[in-house]
Formats: C-alpha cells, structure tokens, sequence
C-alpha cells in the first residue's frame, strides 16, 4: 500500500479537476454568450442588392400599413359595413398588419446595419407573435368562409345563425388557440439548450431554422410543430373546402346571371386569399427537415410575411363596390367637415 502526503493529494486533485473546471466554465461561458443574441442572414447574401430590396420592401410595408389600416378604419367608421362578413374582413386586416409589423420593421433596419443581431428575449417575442397571428388566420380564413357558405345557401338563416354573439366567438377562439400554442412553442423552444453557432439562416426568428441549432434532441419539438401543423390544417381547412364545395353547387344551381356575377365576385376574394396563404404555409411547414432548403423557404416566407399581408387589403377593396361606397361616404363626410 502506497502512504501519500497531504502536499501529493493536493497536486493529483488540482490536476484532475482543476482542467475540467476550467473547460466547464469555458463552455457555460460561450453557451450563455450564445443564448445573449442571435444574428440572422437576412433575405441574400449580396451586399449589392440590399439598397434595392430595402427600398422594395419599404414600399411593400407602407402599401401594407396604409391598407390594412385603411381598411380597419373604414369598417369601424361607416354604419354601413358593420356585417359579419366586414367584420370578419377586419380582423383579417388586423392579423395581415401585426405579422408584417413583427417582421418587416427588424429586417428593413438589417437592411441599413451591417451586424444583423436580434436579442435573445426580442428573438422569442418574434416568434411568439409571429406564430400567434399565422394560427389564427387560419381559423379567421375558414370562419369567413363559414360565413360566405351561409350567406349563400342559407341567406334565410343568415341574420339568426350570424349573430353578434356568435361573430365574436368565431373570432375570439382563434385568437386564444393561437396564443396559447405560440406561447408553447416558443417557451418550449426557448428553454432548450443552443449551442454550436448562433447565426438563424433566415430574416426572423422562425421555429423551423431553431431545429438545426438545438444542442439538446430537437425530435420531441420537430414532432411537436409537425403534429400541430397538421392538426391546424385538418381542423380548419376541410371546413374551407367543404364551404365552397357547396357554395359552388348553389351558385350552378342560380338562374340569375346577375347573382352569379355577384357570388363568385365575393367569394373569388376570399377563395384566392385562401388558396395563397395555405399553399405558401404548407409548402413552408408540411415537410420534413431533410428536405428544407433556407434560401426556398425564405422566398415562401417573404411571401406570406410581406407579400400577402399588402395584397389582401387590396384584393377585398379594390374589386368591392361597398367598399368603394363607403370609402366614398366617408371622404364627403369629413370634407363636409372640413368646409
């Protein structure tokens, strides 16, 4: 047996632990740098295009806030759009302006500044709202077409199934949905462990690119953002599909021209919104992640972000005569106010 002295003991131990220490605490620091901030990519890569593109998407947000904003004013002002359809079309307007404002503001200033760093707790607000405002467009887009369905093939039952009560329920439940599950995702995402780089190949912070930057096994909240996906996809749209199934049958079955005019004018809008925003969030959200490719999935994302919230306005206005009615009430109205 081998008798070693205090002074020995004391060498052994700072050799063996002493190194592991020192390596933990390295590590621990660079994770804790990492959870500190991220830097996204951004839309490209090339510097020369970033002038351009900050003056396209300036346009595209201004279009975008005049619009939806515009629009939510006009419903709220003029008596005359205060129907359920109206009022479905001003919370869509809401939705379309609060997820570009989460989004386009921080990319129009990476645009501008060269370190495009986002913090750790503005990075998980982003995606909180972000998620919130798409999952509740879903349900808004298939409420809306409930109500087209009934305005349609029931217009006798219209007035007593649309009630007030119930407009506010059909809007209210997609709202606490979609609140709820961003907040479980994002809490989900943000308690795991980051590490490797801190740089999101993408514009916002986005759940999809956090999979790749997961210390921890991302397959439970991969799992998780697959199964959810897929269940705000069954829930909501065979509720579409089957509305305008219907709707298609009553307007064949019409024997005025004139009424069929006007159904597929109100129902076109609304079908083509509908056919945009849910192929460009399948095509984002419904594959696996083998099969995601960045730079593709951005130009989907610029276009559900950016794109179709500056459309939508325009497509529920520009071809709708009440609309232009009241916009055309209310210009009277104040420049008789002004006079």
């Amino acid at each position: 047996m081998i008798c070693l002295n205090d002074t020995t003991w004391k060498r052994i131990a700072t050799s063996l632990f002493l190194p592991r220490r020192a390596n933990w605490t390295k590590w621990a620091q660079q994770n804790l740098t990492l959870l500190t901030g991220f830097i996204l990519m951004g839309v490209t890569r090339q510097p020369e295009l970033q002038v351009p593109r900050f003056g396209v998407f300036l346009i595209i947000y201004i279009i975008t806030v005049v619009g939806n904003l515009g629009m939510i004013t006009l419903i709220q002002v003029d008596s005359h759009l205060h129907t359920p359809m109206y009022f479905f079309i001003k919370h869509l307007a809401f939705i379309d302006l609060g997820n570009s404002t989460v989004i386009c503001p921080k990319m129009l200033v990476d645009f501008v500044v060269d370190q495009n760093t986002i913090s750790y707790c503005a990075c998980a607000t982003q995606l909180a709202f972000f998620l919130m405002f798409i999952i509740s467009e879903f349900f808004i887009l298939s409420a809306m077409a409930y109500d087209r369905y009934l305005a349609i093939c029931n217009p006798l039952l219209y007035n007593v199934i649309m009630s007030h009560r119930f407009c506010h329920m059909l809007v209210g439940i997609p709202y606490i949905y979609g609140t709820l599950q961003a907040l479980r995702f994002t809490v989900k995402i943000f308690t795991l462990t980051f590490c490797g780089s801190n740089v999101i190949s993408h514009f916002y912070c986005d759940d999809v690119p956090f999979l790749l930057m997961l210390c921890s096994d991302a397959q439970e909240i991969e799992l998780l953002i697959i199964l959810f996906s897929a269940f705000n996809l069954i829930s909501s749209l065979p509720v579409v599909l089957v509305s305008y199934i219907l709707i298609l049958i009553s307007i064949f079955r019409m024997h005025s021209a004139e009424g069929r005019k006007k159904a597929f004018s109100t129902c076109g809008s609304h079908l083509t919104v509908v056919v945009v925003s849910y192929g460009s969030l399948l095509f984002m959200y419904m594959q696996p992640k083998s099969a995601h490719s960045f730079d593709t999935n951005k130009m989907a994302s610029v276009f559900y972000t950016l794109v179709i919230p500056m459309l939508n306005p325009l497509i529920y206005s520009l071809r709708n005569r009440e609309v232009k009615n009241a916009s055309s009430r209310v210009f009277k109205n104040q420049c008789k106010l002004c006079i």
